[in-house]
């Protein structure tokens, strides 16, 4: 009988004998090493190291509540979630995400492909490195793992048995909550919002009534459009890069909802990316370049998942009467709408909610910090309040420096 029978957290030492346990690879004159590695707020992650060949794995624990707040409890479900839509997403985006080796129902971990020789994007941004390839590679990403996963291209029935197994309650309460809601109502009274700028956000955001009437129809589109498969929770804290590849993973708030909300999480968290350097790099030369790849990089990926969009629509699509013509600019447009909605809501619940983004509070001289929040909200609600008309790349630009000149 095996300690790993039965659910428990699991420490270093029992991560390193459970990759022992658990893959055939690690058993026989393995001397493994384990560290925990894992700086999220929801699980526990844990590489082990066979110190005879050099090869690692990575183990990934569901617990049973958060690690920033243990009245948040969560069902370990989200670990078969999350390993379910990683081998779907390397069909669709081969390569592009983690391998996935074991998922244990009984201790809800996993056992996956360590992604040794790449950075995790936050950091590398925060570094003010540049990734001239990303945006070409997102968009693959993106639109592959997500077109593929709508009733436009799958079977209807196929399709309906998958948003059924795909049914995520408790990580969808969080986003429902944290991005639709406390933003904008702070209901359970655990909203952060940095004090130099309390008095702008009552009045900008709290205050604001249409915002507020906004943020609540697109909470209901979110929880009952179950249009593609998404990531739930695409943001450069959840990509691992490097000059030449990405690795796409931690898609644990997987469901099945609108498409253009993990688009636009990848927008507003570049655009965090913009603020960092804008506020933090000394040299003018080196911040303009910075800066300037990220403007260029958003405006690359609106334009190119535009494109790419378009071309894998008419080559995968099977529904009959989404041959129509017209539907596809149709469906296009909802699809940019949305991806603006996102982009502000995410926006605004990384400096309002309770899970503030390190891109902004690591910046120290708070005057900048102060310009940075303000900029970002003021955009976001540009984004959210006039959805519809962000049809291109350009359409962003302009908007990001429309609200950039409103602060100096």
């Amino acid at each position: 009988m095996s300690k790993y029978d039965s659910y428990f957290l699991m420490g270093v030492e029992d991560a390193a004998d459970y990759v022992k346990e658990k893959l055939p690879s690690f058993q026989k004159g393995a001397v493994l090493s384990c560290q925990e590695i894992g700086d999220g707020n929801l699980n526990y992650v844990f590489r082990v190291k066979d110190a005879r060949t050099g090869t690692t794995v990575i183990v990934k624990q569901a617990g049973e509540e958060t690690r920033i707040s243990r009245e948040m409890k969560l069902s370990t479900d989200r670990g078969r979630i999350e390993s379910r839509i990683l081998r779907l997403q390397a069909q669709s985006a081969p390569g592009m995400v983690p391998a996935v080796y074991l998922y244990d129902s009984v201790m809800c971990a996993m056992l996956m492909e360590d992604m040794d020789g790449h950075t995790m994007m936050r950091t590398g941004l925060m570094n003010h490195e540049i990734y001239p390839m990303f945006g070409e590679q997102i968009t693959n990403f993106l639109v592959n793992s997500l077109l593929d996963s709508t009733d436009v291209v799958m079977d209807h029935k196929a399709k309906k048995e998958r948003v059924r197994e795909f049914i995520n309650p408790d990580l969808c309460e969080i986003s429902e909550n944290l991005v639709y809601g406390e933003p904008y109502v702070d209901y359970n009274h655990r909203n952060n919002v940095f004090p130099p700028n309390a008095e702008f956000v009552e009045r900008e955001i709290y205050q604001d009534k249409e915002l507020r009437l906004e943020a609540a129809k697109l909470k209901f589109e979110f929880m009952n459009h179950a249009q593609a498969l998404i990531h739930g929770d695409l943001h450069t804290g959840s990509i691992f890069i490097n000059q030449e590849h990405l690795f796409v993973f931690d898609p644990e708030f997987a469901f099945y909802g609108p498409m253009g909300y993990d688009v636009g999480n990848v927008i507003a968290n570049l655009f965090f990316a913009w603020c960092n350097g804008d506020a933090v790099i000394e040299g003018e030369e080196e911040r303009e370049k910075f800066c300037g790849w990220v403007k260029q990089t958003i405006e690359e990926i609106v334009d190119k998942f535009i494109i790419k969009f378009k071309k894998a629509f008419m080559e995968r699509v099977t529904d009959i009467m989404a041959k129509t013509e017209g539907f596809l600019d149709y469906y296009l447009d909802s699809v940019l709408s949305d991806t603006a909605a996102a982009a502000g809501l995410e926006s605004i619940r990384r400096i309002v909610g309770m899970a503030n983004v390190k891109d902004i509070t690591a910046i120290a001289d708070e005057r900048k910090r102060v310009r940075a929040e303000r900029i970002i909200l003021t955009l976001a609600k540009d984004y959210v309040k006039n959805r519809s008309s962000f049809k291109c790349g350009k359409d962003y630009l302009e908007a990001i420096e429309k609200a950039v000149s409103q602060f100096g």
